[in-house]
């Protein structure tokens, strides 16, 4: 998806073809906004740090690689502690709503946003809304402070309760302006920022001085432009434990096999690193690299030659690999959740059938298969050391950027740094492994599986064949 149709990327070029998508702010329809001096410089904090402001012109460039002949190309806007700030501390009156599935880091991005607004910017009114977005206009509100906060970090899930769906445009603005609200904090995937950017078009279609910020939510990892999302650190070391429990398994019984089955829906980046990790995984499988279980070069051809050399095999397959082949044999209507999203059929289930059928059908050999499905548990784990800093530093740049004016943005880390990206760049598409790129070429190394893509290639121009013949 791409910006909305009221909505024109702010786009700064300079010399040499440096392009710097820019992201909105309040003085572009508040031409005349009073601003103050930055309360951080009178922030113990920040004493020790030499240049407590960002450059006012500083960026990150998209592409970290380049050549000498290589144009400049794309940069964000730094995040970071502004100089001047657009609201004054008292004035503030900032909200925080979580939406969408659970993910571990949710409560420490809640518990480093409180804290930011209160410790850095002197800010006392911080609410919760419950529910997600349809907290909004439920009324449903919780008050945060550092104290209320402090050890919710030590937890899953999120204190405010989260939902899926429930956006209605007009109602959510309409609330945010009832109750004084002038900073808003958005905790979600792809599908709440694009509801966090509508609300966005319609407060700057209003008129109204509130900031609006996202903070990017996947464990999928499936954001664009982003290095990652928080929680998928957590996340691809929790399914470490559930690989394996599947490896144990497998090891204890005659041909034992276990299969483990991962989040990623679109992306199969948690099966991946979680794979390239572990090293006890002789077959992964993901969304993005076709597969198929019969004839030569196939799924069960494989799992028979591993079979007979080791004796066990871990097979890890993403919740969306293979949907193709598992919606041929499984008759079913294309449903979705309130998010929008196509519910899957459970290909784990699925895949363990088939290769208990196969092998019971070839008589060749007897196999204990073992399915494990940890994503739940996984999901709700707290955040581990790597991501809690990660959320920390998220939380802290959305409320400089937030401070600083700017408006209808996420907060995002590009090549290392933490900066400011348009809600046009998060939104328009998804993520994905790049099945002809060098880390799934260290996965299939590591493996020592085959890339299936090559059998499934010759399967599709067969299936061209006969259908032209049969045209004819």
């Amino acid at each position: 998806m791409g910006s909305s149709p009221n909505s024109k990327p702010k786009i700064v070029r300079g010399t040499a073809g440096y392009v710097l998508e820019d992201v909105p702010h309040l003085s572009d329809y508040l031409p005349d906004i009073p601003t103050y001096s930055n309360p951080l410089q009178n922030n113990p904090a920040y004493s020790v740090v030499k240049q407590y402001f960002v450059h006012i012109d500083d960026s990150v460039p998209q592409k970290i690689i380049a050549n000498k002949d290589s144009p400049r190309g794309v940069h964000f806007r730094r995040a970071g502690p502004r100089q001047k700030v657009y609201f004054e501390s008292d004035d503030v009156q900032a909200a925080i709503v979580t939406c969408g599935g659970l993910c571990p880091g949710l409560n420490t991005v809640i518990r480093e946003l409180v804290c930011a607004l209160y410790h850095m910017y002197g800010v006392k009114k911080v609410l919760g809304i419950n529910g997600g977005y349809k907290g909004f206009y439920a009324h449903n509100t919780i008050t945060l402070t550092p104290k209320s906060v402090n050890d919710i970090h030590k937890r899953g899930g999120t204190i405010l309760g989260s939902s899926r769906g429930g956006h209605d445009t007009t109602k959510i603005v309409d609330s945010i302006q009832d109750r004084g609200i002038n900073q808003v904090y958005i905790i979600g995937g792809d599908g709440t920022q694009r509801g966090a950017d509508r609300i966005f078009e319609e407060i700057r279609r209003r008129r109204l001085k509130v900031a609006v910020v996202g903070i990017p939510k996947t464990i999928d990892n499936d954001i664009p432009v982003i290095d990652k999302s928080f929680g998928f650190d957590t996340a691809v070391e929790e399914a470490q434990r559930a690989i394996n429990a599947a490896h144990v398994e497998a090891e204890s019984g005659e041909n034992g096999i276990g299969v483990v089955k991962l989040m990623g829906r679109y992306s199969g980046f948690i099966a991946m690193y979680a794979t390239l990790a572990s090293r006890d995984v002789d077959c992964c499988l993901i969304p993005e690299s076709p597969f198929y279980l019969e004839g030569p070069g196939g799924l069960f051809e494989f799992v028979e030659k591993r079979l007979k050399e080791n004796g066990h095999m871990v097979i890890v397959i993403a919740e969306g690999a293979g949907q193709e082949l598992v919606s041929e044999s499984i008759q079913s209507l294309q449903k979705q959740d309130a998010s929008g999203n196509k519910l899957l059929q459970d290909v784990g289930l699925w895949i363990s059938q088939k290769i208990k059928d196969h092998f019971v059908k070839q008589k060749t050999m007897t196999i204990n298969l073992k399915y494990i499905d940890p994503t739940y548990m996984i999901r709700a784990v707290p955040s581990n050391a790597s991501d809690n800093v990660y959320c920390t530093l998220l939380a802290q740049s959305a409320v400089h950027g937030a401070m600083a004016g700017y408006t209808g943005f996420t907060s995002g880390l590009v090549n290392g740094r933490q900066t400011y990206i348009p809600f046009y760049r998060i939104t328009e598409g998804q993520n994905q492994v790049i099945i002809t790129d060098r880390m799934w070429a260290r996965l299939l190394s590591s493996t020592n599986q085959p890339s299936f893509s090559i059998g499934k290639s010759a399967t599709e121009e067969h299936k061209e064949e006969e259908e032209e013949i049969a045209q004819e």
